[in-house]
């Protein structure tokens, strides 16, 4: 992460591994990840209603859809997790937690608990922007 100013006035955010803010130099490219989710290539929703099951799945396509890009997590410049079961999520997100850690990222993160998601039995969607 050379190049960024990282930005936190608490420690609080540390422990899940994100920054309160970021200043990064302009990127030539942006990657704008939209939300991934744990549907399968039929579009079926694997591990209905288990946000904590689906976690690592949509943590693996936005990973995916960054290494298409040439780009990896220590390109995102945000991340958003939107999520039926805030609690589940929480207690698995060290599948979010272990890639960053391993790219010795901490994007400015937000966390969201929502009523529903698009599919039905969808409780995880992971967007992201990207910048490099």
């Amino acid at each position: 992460m050379s190049g960024v100013e990282r930005l936190n006035p608490s420690g609080w955010s540390a422990h899940f591994r994100y920054d309160q803010a970021q200043v990064r130099p302009a990127p030539a490219r942006v990657l704008t990840v939209a939300g991934q989710t744990a549907l399968d290539e039929q579009a079926q929703v694997r591990h209905p209603d288990d946000a904590a099951a689906q976690l690592p799945l949509a943590v693996a396509a936005v990973e995916e859809l960054l290494g298409l890009a040439g780009m990896g997590w220590g390109d995102v410049l945000s991340l958003t997790v939107h999520t039926t079961d805030v609690d589940a999520v929480l207690g698995a997100y060290s599948a979010l937690t272990d890639v960053l850690d391993a790219a010795e990222a901490a994007p400015p993160a937000t966390l969201v608990g929502v009523t529903r998601l698009a599919v039905p039995g969808l409780a995880v969607e992971v967007s992201a922007t990207a910048g490099r």
